[in-house]
């Protein structure tokens, strides 16, 4: 259904997206955050999957910056090798012109959220926090790193999704991110991280997944229709 291209942020760097449109005419817009992976085949399924359902839908490559067209369909721990390199160089606020161009792009097809997953759900967390994005909703899923975004409020309606058996996201991080920002909603799954990640057997949670996608699905519908 979807479509690579290229799109330029402000600064004038262009980098690789993945772009899905509806039939139809659309009813909203979304940008969708990588996971650490980059723009790999969920990944772009998960775009297409959102065209399916009536939004223009851009994904970002997210790393492009540091190492350009980078992606993996490797999920084995010597990847985490190669992920570590590319985080030690990753820069925030450049990461935000990046998803800012998405925005425009998405933009053609109206009202934008955002959502993402494990990286990108922090991303989106970082973006709804920010002035003059242009968003209207956010929707993160299982982003880590909490305790280096909690202090960052939210300027859209935003809604967060974790799993409960998260190693690497404790429930203590979960419950101050709850407490520091009750207008948030947060929502917590019996399910690990990555629960959402059909391409990863040992970590999706179907019925975790479904629920989660569902309360995403009405969020953007209630905010971006």
């Amino acid at each position: 259904m979807g479509e690579r291209t290229t799109i330029t942020a402000s600064d004038g760097f262009t980098l690789n997206a993945y772009v899905a449109k509806p039939e139809g005419k659309p009813r909203g817009a979304v940008v969708l955050i990588q996971e650490v992976w980059g723009l790999n085949d969920w990944i772009r399924s998960e775009v297409d999957r959102y065209a399916s359902e009536g939004f223009l839908t851009v994904a970002p490559a997210m790393f492009d910056r540091v190492e350009f067209g980078y992606e993996s369909n490797n999920y084995g721990p010597e990847q985490f090798a190669v992920i570590g390199e590319l985080m030690k160089k990753f820069d925030h606020k450049t990461a935000l012109l990046d998803v800012a161009a998405a925005i425009g792009k998405a933009s053609e097809g109206g009202k934008v959220g955002i959502t993402g997953y494990c990286f990108g759900g922090a991303v989106s967390w970082r973006a709804a926090a920010h002035e003059g994005m242009g968003l209207s909703a956010a929707s993160g899923y299982y982003g880590g790193g909490v305790p280096n975004y909690v202090e960052l409020a939210p300027r859209i309606p935003t809604e967060m999704h974790f799993g409960d058996q998260d190693s690497g996201i404790p429930l203590e991080q979960i419950e101050a991110l709850k407490a520091r920002h009750p207008e948030a909603d947060i929502y917590t799954y019996p399910a690990g991280h990555g629960f959402c990640n059909s391409g990863r057997p040992a970590s999706f949670n179907a019925a975790a997944c479904e629920k989660a996608q569902a309360r995403t699905l009405a969020f953007f519908s209630q905010h971006l229709g």
